[in-house]
């Protein structure tokens, strides 16, 4: 089984402004991009870049406060309900118009103090609404484990607690967003944690470890994660989602292997 290949153009093509990295990554052989907090490009301009390209995207992240400064951010802080509701509205009128597959929630950090299950009990609940808002758009939400050695404290960041998250709310339109590189550095099986996320993977990043640069540059051994993810049945997208702030002609030899090895599907611009 091979996959369709998405861009991230938050950490991918960063030396031309974001609008310029559709082109980029179209060139480069790249059948669709994802962008992690677009909030600062109009969403009438993405929306026509994407059009003149004929390049979907895939995904995008829920805005999430504070978190990228080191704080909690919003899904998973009893208290900050408003805030989530206001987020989740911005998500949907940026929808609206830049029309993503899917939406990623993140679940954010524990607060100190703040018991793991009050926690969790609020992060369903700010699960299911948004999943229930985007269900009515047509647009899929995803929740994502992040490894607790680049983000210490965060709320999800093993297979197994994930899978229980997706589980707990249950609902139709949500699903789990595995990242390859934040397993490998929880220590994590890539293949068990694809085996026990068998069903619930709504999408997959990947990045290499320890230094998430180039598939190539470190110890992740994708064939054998591609072979299990291949007998699930994902049948979805796959996001590179690596730091190549230089843009080495080297960090894209990967995607030419991987499409000569079947793991990748070439673009198809009628998507």
């Amino acid at each position: 089984m091979s996959w369709p290949l998405s861009a991230n153009l938050s950490m991918l093509f960063t030396s031309v402004p974001v609008l310029e990295r559709i082109e980029a990554a179209t060139q480069a052989g790249f059948g669709g991009v994802e962008i992690q907090f677009p909030y600062t490009t109009p969403a009438t301009q993405l929306h026509n870049a994407l059009q003149r390209a004929r390049m979907p995207l895939v995904l995008f992240n829920l805005p999430a406060g504070d978190l990228l400064d080191g704080g909690a951010g919003l899904a998973c802080v009893p208290g900050r309900e408003q805030e989530f509701a206001r987020a989740l509205d911005q998500a949907l009128a940026y929808a609206a118009i830049a029309r993503p597959q899917r939406v990623n929630v993140l679940p954010g950090r524990l607060v100190d103090g703040l018991s793991r299950e009050t926690a969790l009990s609020t992060l369903h609940s700010n699960l299911a609404v948004a999943a229930d808002a985007f269900a009515s758009v047509g647009v899929e939400v995803v929740c994502e484990a992040i490894n607790r050695i680049d983000m210490p404290g965060f709320l999800l960041a093993t297979g197994e607690e994930l899978a229980q998250m997706i589980e707990r709310v249950g609902h139709p339109n949500l699903t789990a967003q595995l990242d390859f590189y934040h397993m490998q550095r929880m220590g994590e099986s890539l293949p068990q944690v694809i085996e026990r996320l068998q069903g619930l993977i709504g999408h997959v990043q990947f990045a290499d470890s320890p230094a998430r640069g180039a598939p190539g540059s470190g110890v992740i051994n994708f064939a054998e994660a591609f072979a299990v993810l291949d007998r699930s049945g994902y049948t979805g997208w796959i996001g590179a989602e690596y730091r190549s702030a230089a843009q080495a002609p080297d960090d894209l030899l990967w995607l030419g292997e991987w499409l000569q090895a079947g793991y990748i599907k070439p673009p198809d611009r009628n998507e």
